[in-house]
C-alpha cells in the first residue's frame, strides 16, 4: 500500500492473554482478554469525511488520505504490515444489572501504532463486521449512528471534553437492516465504518468480567498492563522493575481513574451533554467519552432530560444523574479489583471522597461560567443551583443563556425586566411564558420577579471580578460555548448524507472545531433548536439501534 509508514507496536496483545480459538463466531470467551480477528471485507468502500487533524496526530499525510488505499485500509479491506486486528473481551453492567459477557460486538482494533508526536495510539474500525462477541447482531453499523459517532468525536474533544477521536467514515457501499425505534419497522440503510482513534479502549468491564469469572490472574495482569501502558507517571523506576506493582500503586491508580472520570463527567455537564447509556462497559478507564450512541445535547434546560429511548422510562441516565451513575460505577470498579487488596479500606476511602472530588470541581465550573474567579462557598453554590432552578422553570436554551449573560454589564438597572428581557429573549422557547400578558399573568410576572432577584445577586457577586465587561465577557466565553452539536444539527446532516449530500457533515466539521468562537458567517446554527424538531425521530430521541 501506498501510505506513510506507520510503525506498530502492538504491545496489549504482545502482553496479555489472547483467545486461543481463532475461529470467528460468537462464544463465550474464557481467560483471555481479546480475540483475533479480521475485518469483513466490503463491497465498494469509499470515503465520506476524515480528520486531517487526527490523521496528523497517527502519521497519516493529507495526501495519504485522499488516497484509494485509505480508503481500503479504514474500511477493512487491507491492512498495514504490522497490524494485528483484535477485538476486546469485557463484562458489563448494563442500565444497572450485570449482563456478563458483552466485548466488542462491532469494534475491531487494526493496530497500536507508535505516533510521531503523540505517542501510543490505536485504531480501531467501528461497524467492520462480527466479531465473537456479537451475539446475535452482525457487527455493522449505519450511516446515520456512524454520521452522529464521527461528528461528535471531534466536537467534544474541540470542546475541551476528553473523548476518543475519530479519524475517517467510509461507507460500506452495502446496506444493513435495522429496526431503528424496535418496533417492527426494519428497513436497509447505508452502512458505514468509522475509525475511531484512542491510546487505550479499556473499560471498567474489562476488569469486571475476570472477577466476576474468579479469573483474578487476568483481572490482575490487566490492571498491571493498564497502569504500565496507560498511567506510567504513577509509578517509579523502582516500582517499574517490579514483577508485580505493590498495593499503593494500585490504590494510586484507582484514585486517578476516579478524577479522571470526575473531570470528563464535570466537562459533560458545562456544554450540556448527555451519554445517554453510562453503562460500566461504555466506561473508559483513561477517563475518555467513548461509545457515542443516544447521546444528545440539552437544548431547553431540563435536567430530567435523556436522548435514549430505551431508557425513557426509568431515565437512569438522565442529564442530572451522570455524576452520581459516575460514581455507582466507579464502585463497581473497585468491586472488580477487590481482590488486589488485604482489607478494603483504601477503595473505601478513595470512593467516599468522590462526592466532595467532583462537587469542587462543579463549583469551580460553574463558577468560570458565570464569569467568576473563583467559588466562594455556600453562597456561591446557592446562587449557581437557583440558577439552574430558574432555567428549568421555563424552557430556556442553555448554551445560549451562557453567551447572553456574558453579555450583561454588570450595571444595577440590568435587573429590570424591561432591561435583561430583550438580552435573554432569544434564549426562550415559549416567550409567552415569560412576559405572559403582562397585566393578569400571575405565572409570567412571579419568573420575571424570581429571574430579576436572581440577576440582582449576580450582578452584585460578579461586580468587580475582571477589570472590564469585555475581560469578563471574554472569560466567560472561553468555556461556554457558542456552538454545539444539536441534535437537529447532526439529523440534518445524516438525511443529506443518505442522499448522497456530504456538504453538511463538512460544514460542521468546519463550524465545530472552533466552537467557542463568534463565526458570524455560521450564525444561523447559534440558534434554539426549531419547533418542527421538538418531537422529531433522531432530534428529540433515539434509541440504541445502530
Amino acid at each position: 500500500m501506498n501510505l506513510t509508514k506507520i510503525e506498530f507496536d502492538n504491545r496489549y496483545t504482545n502482553t496479555l492473554p489472547a483467545d486461543k480459538n481463532r475461529d470467528n463466531y460468537r462464544r463465550q470467551v474464557n481467560y483471555a482478554a481479546f480475540s483475533f480477528v479480521n475485518p469483513t471485507h466490503v463491497a465498494n468502500p469509499s470515503l465520506v469525511a476524515v480528520s486531517l487533524d487526527v490523521a496528523n496526530k497517527v502519521g497519516f499525510t493529507e495526501q495519504d488520505c485522499r488516497s484509494d488505499d485509505f480508503v481500503q485500509l479504514f474500511s477493512g479491506n487491507q491492512l498495514l504490515e504490522g497490524m494485528e486486528p483484535y477485538a476486546l473481551c469485557y463484562g458489563g453492567h448494563q442500565f444497572g444489572n450485570w449482563a456478563g459477557q458483552l466485548g466488542d460486538g462491532r469494534a475491531i482494533n487494526l493496530g497500536e501504532t507508535i505516533s510521531p508526536n503523540h505517542g501510543h495510539q490505536i485504531l480501531q474500525l467501528k461497524g467492520a463486521g462480527s466479531t465473537p462477541y456479537s451475539r446475535q447482531a452482525d457487527g455493522l453499523a449505519v450511516l446515520r449512528s456512524s454520521v452522529r459517532e464521527f461528528l461528535c468525536s471531534e466536537a467534544m474533544y474541540h470542546l475541551g471534553v476528553p473523548t476518543t477521536r475519530a479519524l475517517s467514515l467510509c461507507l460500506s457501499g452495502e446496506e444493513v437492516v435495522r429496526d431503528m425505534f424496535y418496533d417492527g419497522n426494519r428497513k436497509p440503510e447505508p452502512g458505514a465504518i468509522v475509525c475511531r482513534v484512542s491510546s487505550s479502549f479499556t473499560r471498567f468491564g474489562s476488569f469486571q468480567l475476570p472477577t466476576s469469572r474468579g479469573d483474578k490472574g487476568l483481572m490482575q495482569a490487566m490492571v498491571e498492563h493498564c497502569i504500565r501502558a496507560d498511567f506510567p507517571t504513577l509509578i517509579s523506576d523502582e516500582e517499574r522493575a517490579m514483577t508485580t506493582l505493590s498495593e499503593a500503586v494500585y490504590l494510586r491508580w484507582y484514585q486517578e481513574v476516579c478524577e479522571r472520570t470526575s473531570d470528563m463527567v464535570m466537562h459533560w455537564m458545562r456544554v450540556g451533554f448527555v451519554h445517554g447509556v453510562m453503562n460500566t462497559d461504555n466506561m473508559s478507564i483513561i477517563g475518555e467519552t467513548i461509545d457515542y450512541g443516544p447521546y444528545g445535547w440539552i437544548d431547553n434546560y431540563d435536567p430530567d432530560w435523556t436522548p435514549n429511548t430505551t431508557d425513557a422510562q426509568g431515565k437512569r441516565y438522565r442529564f442530572e444523574t451522570q455524576p452520581d451513575i459516575a460514581m455507582w460505577n466507579l464502585f463497581q470498579l473497585a468491586k472488580a479489583i477487590m481482590p488486589l487488596f488485604k482489607k478494603p479500606t483504601g477503595l473505601q476511602q478513595v470512593l467516599d471522597g468522590y462526592s466532595e472530588s467532583y462537587l469542587a470541581k462543579w463549583r469551580t465550573m460553574m463558577a468560570r461560567k458565570l464569569g467568576l474567579k473563583g467559588c466562594n462557598g455556600d453562597k456561591d453554590e446557592a446562587l449557581f443551583t437557583d440558577l439552574e432552578k430558574l432555567l428549568a422553570r421555563v424552557e430556556t436554551d442553555m448554551t445560549l443563556f451562557y453567551r447572553q449573560l456574558a453579555k450583561v454589564k454588570l450595571r444595577a438597572e440590568e435587573a429590570d425586566f424591561e432591561q435583561w428581557y430583550p438580552i435573554f429573549e432569544i434564549c426562550f422557547y415559549q416567550p409567552e411564558s415569560v412576559v405572559g400578558k403582562r397585566d393578569n399573568n400571575k405565572v409570567a410576572l412571579q419568573y420575571q420577579q424570581a429571574f430579576s432577584a436572581w440577576l440582582t445577586r449576580y450582578i452584585e457577586r460578579a461586580s468587580g471580578e475582571y477589570d472590564t465587561a469585555a475581560d469578563r465577557a471574554t472569560a466567560m466565553n472561553k468555556v461556554n460555548p457558542k456552538y454545539v452539536l444539536r441534535n437537529y444539527l447532526a439529523q440534518q446532516a445524516i438525511e443529506k448524507a443518505e442522499k448522497g449530500d456530504y456538504s453538511e457533515i463538512e460544514r460542521l466539521q468546519t463550524l465545530l472545531t472552533h466552537p467557542y468562537d463568534e463565526q458570524p458567517e455560521f450564525e444561523s446554527y447559534a440558534g434554539k433548536r426549531p419547533e418542527w424538531a421538538r418531537h422529531k425521530a433522531g432530534c428529540s430521541a433515539l434509541s440504541c439501534s445502530s
